[in-house]
């Protein structure tokens, strides 16, 4: 028990000393039911606003979303949700206050009036913000879809009364008529325009953002932004629904990004956390995919010349990803914490009572070529089962940094021949030859971690290629207990590793290679190393079949990747990425 709570103590101060070095800042969102976060039972596919806004900014900024369906910001204040938030504002937070829709509420719990009650409410959330070293940020409210000329104002009245703004069955739809959006919100509008110039503060025009986007697409079109759903399609709503007021995915993720755009040139301090991914993948709502898979099937096929780039937001995601050799130039970004995992192994029977394989129990296939992945965590779960491939890839120009690979025996599988691929800065653990395959791959500043006895690379080099795997700067570790592994074996006869400046700890044995029980293995593969480093380097002890190079000719990091076409992960690496922002 002593031993435990000394553990929790250390791994305690480390996050703390960790988060002290990273500190975050913290955007609190208060407004209503068009900014707010939404329940995601039955499929149900509105959202707010603000729920989509964390895919739009780098992990250094936290959205906290305190803004509720059906508040104005009286009631907002009185029920005490206010208070709430001021409590854990501290100094260089941020609170973007959007409300109105429901202060044009005539019933009294809700209800204030632009230029007295509603602007007060307004004036307090920014001094009492201030006054806890937070920047409010005022922003006014999004549109309803209200096309055409209306009869009367009593029509507009009677919209605004209505939370959701829907067809009403006995009269018709209010929107729908003409091509001009007829305005509902009044005066509301002005007040927080009228308040951010009186006390210098920050304001996102909103309802002009959504108003010139709504009206550009025109009544039909613009449907597609808004809670529009056929009856007997989606189960939270069995009957349908056209609502004219709240957004679906694709609306919210749209006005999420125009809007953090004007936020970023209203606060040119948040610009530079600002980022726009093609999709976004998250379990909590707030992307445009609850799957990774889902996300990779909305690529376009073959999409030349440009990236695609998909952000997977923190989470474990338990699925078989394939990505196929037509969703070309695809970037997958994940934020700390990002898990693909899988828990296949080669003798798993699949449907058919078959074996699964060693190539059919991968977590993740990646076929395409100019694949690019950062901070993805790929993990067969299996456990120690025998072959269990965490990461299948057969393709071209692919570039891993930050990555994780985690499993046991056979955990990464460089499959493809005649490929190249990159590891910068990664992680990578197993037992038994737990980087193995017929590509070209160098590992840049890697970490190789044996989790037990056995081999770390069984490479199966094809005859008259030129290079096999290559490892630069890479530090070797093991876990406590492990004392026997080799740096490599050759799967096929022609084999190749060579290991440069590489820092070997004591697991690796002074002998160093194997020829996988054949000697003549030891006549056709071709294992080198140049100044390895710590207890495990051991040049005079080392296979007698192996060679210690004298210098790095021919080694250039970037001349073993170039191919034919000179590609440079090294010097071009960045743009890969190639995220706006």
């Amino acid at each position: 028990m002593k031993n435990r709570l000394i553990l929790c103590l250390g791994l305690f101060l480390m996050l703390t000393a960790f988060r002290a070095d990273k500190p975050v800042i913290t955007i609190f969102m208060i407004g209503d039911s068009t900014m707010a976060d939404k329940n995601l039972t039955g499929d149900n596919p509105e959202r707010g606003w603000g729920q989509m806004l964390p895919g739009f900014f780098t992990e250094d900024i936290r959205v906290d979303n305190h803004a509720v369906n059906g508040r104005s910001s009286k009631n907002f204040i009185d029920e005490g949700r206010w208070d709430k938030v001021l409590s854990q504002i501290k100094k260089g937070d941020y609170v973007f206050i959007q409300f109105g829709h429901n202060d044009e509420k005539p019933d009294l719990k809700r209800h204030t009036d632009p230029g007295t009650t509603f602007d007060d409410n307004l004036r307090r959330f920014v001094s009492e913000t201030r006054a806890k070293g937070g920047i409010p940020v005022l922003f006014n409210s999004i549109v309803r879809r209200n096309f055409g000329p209306m009869a009367d104002s009593a029509a507009i009245h009677a919209a605004v009364n209505q939370d959701d703004f829907r067809k009403d069955s006995n009269t018709g739809s209010i929107a729908g008529r003409g091509g001009r959006l007829i305005d509902t919100h009044g005066a509301y509008l002005f007040s927080p325009r009228n308040v951010a110039r009186e006390l210098n503060v920050p304001f996102v025009d909103m309802n002009k953002i959504t108003h010139d986007l709504v009206e550009s697409l025109g009544p039909e079109a613009s449907k597609k932004l808004f809670m529009w759903v056929e009856p007997n399609t989606v189960p939270a709503m069995p009957k349908g629904r056209e609502d004219n007021t709240h957004l679906n995915i694709y609306g919210a993720r749209v006005i999420a990004g125009l809007t953090v755009d004007a936020i970023a040139e209203a606060v040119p301090a948040l610009a530079s956390y600002v980022c726009h991914y093609d999709l976004v993948v998250a379990q909590d709502g707030s992307g445009d995919f609850f799957t990774v898979q889902e996300a990779i099937n909305a690529v376009p096929d073959f999409r030349k010349n440009v990236r695609t780039t998909i952000l997977v937001r923190k989470g474990v995601y338990k699925e078989k990803l394939i990505v196929p050799a037509c969703k070309i130039n695809v970037s997958l970004v994940g934020q700390e914490g990002a898990v693909l995992e899988y828990d296949g192994y080669a003798s798993r029977p699949n449907r058919f009572g078959e074996e699964m394989s060693t190539s059919g129990s991968a977590s993740c296939y990646i076929y395409a070529p100019d694949f690019y992945a950062e901070g993805i965590t790929f993990a067969n779960t299996s456990g120690p089962v025998g072959q269990a491939v965490a990461c299948f890839v057969s393709a071209d120009r692919a570039y891993f940094k930050n990555c994780r690979f985690l499993g046991f025996q056979d955990t990464l599988y460089t499959y493809g021949k005649g490929c190249r691929q990159y590891y910068e800065d990664c992680y990578i653990e197993g037992t038994v030859d737990f980087i193995f395959g017929w590509s070209t791959a160098v590992f840049n500043r890697c970490r190789i971690h044996s989790v037990g006895d056995g081999y770390v690379t069984a490479p199966s080099t094809d005859q008259g290629q030129k290079y096999g795997y290559v490892f630069y700067d890479c530090q070797l570790t093991a876990a406590d207990g492990v004392r026997k592994v080799y740096l490599s074996r050759p799967w096929r006869p022609y084999g190749q590793a060579v290991y440069i400046r590489c820092d070997m700890g004591k697991h690796i044995l002074p002998i160093g290679w194997n020829n996988w029980g054949k000697k003549e293995n030891e006549k056709t593969a071709f294992f080198a190393e140049y100044q390895s480093q710590g207890e495990g380097a051991n040049p005079n002890t080392r296979a007698a079949f192996s060679h210690q190079l004298s210098n790095l000719d021919g080694y250039e990091m970037e001349l073993v990747l170039a191919g034919e076409d000179g590609w440079n992960p090294v010097k071009n690496g960045n743009a890969l990425l190639d995220v706006k922002r």
